[in-house]
């Protein structure tokens, strides 16, 4: 299980570093070179997505859990958002979600 979350955390920083940089650059003026990391990013992204145990939509639901919580400290980190507690909470929850999907894989 532990494999998997981590995959699934590298896996959601590919994806919101891919997002983030195009942001940059239509929102924020930032260069157009942007373009070129954020490409590689979704690449590592797809490719990554390739890693997980199965394609199957309780595999997105499990990842699911782990991107609400990384995109919450992305939000900290990066932006500098102070977050609130119901934030902590909810990624917690979601968390939470994620590892009940996860504990049922070998059951079923």
């Amino acid at each position: 299980m532990i494999k998997t979350t981590l995959l699934f955390f590298a896996t959601a920083l590919a994806e919101i570093t891919g997002c983030f940089l195009p942001w940059l650059w239509l929102k924020k003026g930032a260069s157009g070179w942007l373009l070129l990391p954020a490409a590689l990013s979704l690449m590592l992204f797809v490719w990554l997505l390739t890693l997980h145990p199965a394609a199957s939509g309780r595999v997105y639901a499990a990842y699911g859990g782990v991107y609400v919580l990384t995109a919450l400290v992305w939000l900290r980190v990066v932006d500098g958002v102070r977050l609130s507690s119901t934030d902590w909470l909810g990624a917690l929850v979601a968390l939470a979600g994620m590892l009940i999907i996860v504990s049922g894989w070998r059951n079923g």
